[in-house]
């Protein structure tokens, strides 16, 4: 007996089509089966852990009551030429082979057709059908997934939310997942999210013996609108200084680069970075939880990714780890932190050969791994926020021979991906007098996150205004492009300078040597502290701060 039941595959973050099919002739048994037990094989290109989704599938079916088919079945995972992996077939091929063997088949009466395990296959007569109630779901319009436990228990899996959307692209019903993943799916709207925790659950279910209710979508605006950052600005005791330039460097996505010496707050301040910056849009929401459902990164039960990512990966991380890839390219660290912030702490200490990679994603906002068989892209529109200390010991030099050590740190970092970072801003050592504060509990604190995040909101709203004649193509889904990205003939448009402004800028370019690249990170940081300012022309002071984070310059 022939059944088909559809499922999906992976292909970087984006789900594809994969139907599989069970053919099952109960008469042709296998020499290898000594007990009379039945053989399965698949095929169609499956890894190792799809491979293995045999015996587990026995396993369940055999503690949930029920056989696995006898002689030989052949398993095909449709289209046959791309790579499976995985365990989330273990829920269709289950499915399936009870469709093989006429558990799950309809009966002439109630049947809609003759796809989906109610034709004879192989030689001999197919095992009798099981008359199912006239209620019960039809298997051929849903799509199935999971990973099956030896007791028929169902774990969860990698990238649910791009199976539920290309299940609505096709025109399905809904999705069959486990419980854990059925949050996530009921993100998508139009179809239905039904959670299961056990194969027992879905044998019932699609009998009609039990019922399910689908999951009740999503409220993904009231969600965002109750997530809170974990670290506010307001605990990090002194370093206004530094707290400016993020309210710069967040309101126009500017990248940032933190240097100063052990103990100064840098990783809190970077921790607190998504407390500043706008809030995630629904979209925005949507595509960040793509990428960790894909990457395996969400937690049982977590439906979304409520704030701005901060990715912190450790100095010792290799490239693919950074920017992804492996024989089934998977998103990497610059991904994960899409729409988010991607933290390099200790910069120099990174392979140099690894922050080199970072050069085209910085510019480009996507990231391509280039397979001998395919291409995949991944997102990675972050901001990059690294911190350094000035030398290996994590000390401020104070001789010659430190300034030396510290030249020599310092030249670990290229120029090219230096001209990258827009705003270099020191962070200071905070003297005792400001951390002494924290035990006052009378004593003002410092600038808050929900103080600057209304700075930033401010001047974003501006960005969008100014923008709103079309001038912001290519931007987010408001059609804002943030001023870190505008292009050479946006900035001519979009950033008119006064000739105070343009003359102090000339003489920058002279004294310190500055590139053409850093030439216009200069206008785009300009144009944001303008902004913050509500100035419609970048004036000389606002080019003046803006010099002012170019501070690794060097001349020549």
């Amino acid at each position: 007996m022939l059944a088909r039941v559809q499922s999906y595959l992976l292909q970087g973050i984006d789900a594809l089509p994969c139907e599989v099919e069970v053919d099952n002739n109960p008469l042709a048994m296998s020499d290898e089966s000594g007990e009379g037990g039945g053989r399965a094989m698949i095929v169609g290109l499956p890894d190792a852990a799809v491979k293995e989704s045999v015996e587990r599938v026995r396993s369940a079916l055999s503690n949930s009551g029920h056989m696995f088919p006898q002689g030989k079945t052949l398993i095909n995972l449709a289209p046959a030429d791309v790579r499976k992996e995985g365990p989330l077939y273990d829920l269709p091929i289950a499915v399936g082979l009870l469709m093989a063997q006429g558990a799950l088949a309809r009966t002439p009466q109630s049947a809609g057709g003759k796809r989906g395990g109610g034709t004879s296959g192989g030689a001999g007569s197919a095992p009798s059908t099981v008359a199912l109630a006239e209620d019960a779901p039809d298997p051929r319009k849903y799509v199935f997934a999971g990973e099956l436990a030896l007791d028929g228990r169902l774990r969860p899996i990698r990238g649910v939310l791009s199976m539920a959307a290309l299940a609505r692209a096709k025109g399905y019903r809904g999705v069959v997942v486990p419980a854990d993943n059925a949050a996530e799916a009921s993100l998508v709207s139009g179809i239905e999210s039904i959670g299961v925790r056990t194969l027992t659950e879905v044998i019932g279910w699609l009998m009609g013996a039990i019922e399910l209710h689908p999951h009740p979508p999503m409220d993904v605006e009231g969600t965002l609108r109750s997530a809170e950052a974990p670290v506010d600005f307001a605990d990090v005791r002194g370093q206004e200084s530094v707290k400016r330039a993020i309210v710069v460097a967040a309101a126009g996505a500017h990248n940032l680069l933190m240097l100063g010496p052990a103990g100064t707050g840098k990783t809190m301040m970077a921790r607190a970075l998504p407390g500043v910056l706008p809030p995630l849009t629904a979209q925005e929401a949507i595509d960040v939880t793509r990428i960790y459902s894909a990457a395996g990164q969400l937690a049982p039960g977590q439906g979304m990714v409520t704030i701005r990512p901060v990715r912190t990966p450790h100095h010792t991380a290799s490239g693919a780890a950074i920017v992804g890839g492996g024989m089934v390219p998977k998103p990497g660290e610059i991904s994960l932190a899409h729409r988010g912030v991607l933290f390099l702490d200790e910069l120099p200490e990174f392979p140099r050969d690894v922050l080199e990679t970072l050069r085209q994603p910085l510019e480009d906002h996507v990231v391509t791994i280039a397979r001998s068989h395919s291409a995949v892209r991944f997102p990675a529109s972050f901001m990059l926020v690294a911190a350094m200390n000035p030398t290996p010991k994590g000390d401020v030099p104070r001789d010659e021979v430190g300034k030396r050590a510290m030249d020599r740190y310092l030249s670990k970092l290229s120029g090219p991906l230096v001209d990258r970072i827009d705003i270099h801003i020191e962070a200071p050592a905070v003297p005792w007098a400001q951390l002494s504060k924290s035990l006052d509990q009378s004593a003002p604190r410092g600038t808050s996150s929900a103080q600057m995040r209304e700075q930033v909101l401010s001047a974003r709203r501006i960005q969008n205004q100014r923008q709103s004649g079309g001038g912001g193509a290519g931007g987010d889904e408001k059609g804002t492009t943030p001023n870190a990205r505008l292009s050479g003939r946006q900035l001519d448009e979009l950033a008119p300078m006064s000739e105070d402004a343009k003359v102090m800028l000339g003489q920058a370019m002279t004294e310190l040597g500055l590139s053409a690249r850093a030439y216009d990170k200069i206008r785009r940081v300009g144009r944001t502290i303008a902004d913050l300012a509500g100035a419609k022309t970048i004036e000389a002071e606002h080019v003046a701060e803006a010099i002012g984070y170019r501070l690794l310059d060097r001349k020549g």
